[in-house]
């Protein structure tokens, strides 16, 4: 059974959305309640291939945006995901995976979605109306202007999202917002703009669909880009990973196999005396150094094995 809305109707703000690219009708899906399962499909894999169009061209800003967040992390700031309904999930998502695949502190890349947690597993839309909950959730974390704000909101109104880079851009934080919405639509004053140009959804209005892939293909390219340039990656290994169950143990004694030439026992040994850091053991390995010289060496080179290796005059094949 259908459930009746629970917005209050009588307060609401009458914003006027039907002019924003998100929200027109798609001439495509005009009959997608008539047509066959076949052709359903067909129309939704022809049109998911706008997100990866929408990435490339939007690839100057997002460039830019992981060389500013690099700065600010490199620095001691920290990253922040924000973003209300699908958004939020997004950065929720994004910043989760941050700890597993670069061993980063879960402090160092932060996810707020309105209505907090529970939002992951219940709808609740109505709370990104809240312009004021947004800067509490950031206060509560302790945000300040070292730190770096990415801003999530495909229709680029959403007062929760809008009003937390506000007051980033208040304090002097680095704040960036995701859209997918043109510059016709809606003029936006943030430091860095990134617009992901996805056209209208084949469900009207569902930027669940289009405008959410893109999203999760700049996170992805965002995220990964700044961990490359913290030193987390080496080649295109992810040194760094956090050895917290038996498949990354596996991947981290076959990169340790791969770049040193040794065996599985080999590999698990140097774990072993590295306190599992993979990226410790190579250099251990290496320069033939203990653990306690490979961590000041890493320390004095920014955490990276690149140029701890370059700085001894050594290299891997």
């Amino acid at each position: 059974m259908d459930r009746a809305p629970s917005y209050n109707l009588t307060r609401a703000k009458k914003v006027n959305r039907g002019t924003l690219l998100t929200e027109k009708s798609n001439n495509r899906s005009n009959e997608l309640d008539s047509i066959t399962t076949s052709e359903l499909v067909d129309i939704f894999v022809d049109e998911d291939k706008k997100p990866q169009e929408a990435v490339s061209n939007a690839k100057d800003q997002i460039t830019i945006a992981i060389d500013e967040i690099f700065l600010k992390l490199k620095h001691g700031g920290r990253l922040f995901y924000i973003g209300a309904g699908t958004s939020g999930r997004l950065g929720v998502l994004d910043a989760a995976e941050c700890p597993p695949t670069f061993c980063t502190s879960p402090d160092l890349v932060q996810a707020v979605i309105a209505g907090g947690y529970k939002s992951l597993v219940e709808s609740s839309e109505k709370q990104e109306d809240d312009e004021y909950s947004s800067i509490n959730d950031l206060q509560i974390r302790g945000f300040s202007e070292n730190d770096c704000l990415v801003g999530i909101t495909a229709g680029g109104t959403t007062p929760y999202v809008l009003s937390a880079l506000d007051y980033c851009k208040r304090i002097g934080g680095l704040n960036i917002i995701i859209t997918s919405v043109p510059e016709v639509d809606l003029k936006l004053q943030y430091d860095i703009i990134i617009r992901l140009i996805t056209g209208p959804e084949l469900v009207t209005g569902s930027t669940r669909l289009k405008a959410a892939t893109a999203t999760k293909m700049t996170l992805n390219i965002i995220s990964t880009g700044v961990m490359v340039k913290l030193g987390k990656v080496y080649k295109n290994k992810m040194i760094d990973v956090s050895i917290s169950n038996s498949k990354l143990l596996d991947r981290s004694t076959r990169i340790l196999i791969e770049l040193l030439g040794v065996n599985l026992e080999e590999a698990m040994n140097l774990l072993k005396l590295s306190n599992g850091s993979t990226k410790n053991a190579i250099l251990m390995r290496i320069a033939k150094l203990s653990y306690n010289d490979a961590v000041e060496i890493l320390a004095r080179n920014d955490q990276s094995l690149r140029k701890s290796l370059e700085g001894l005059g050594l290299e891997l094949i």
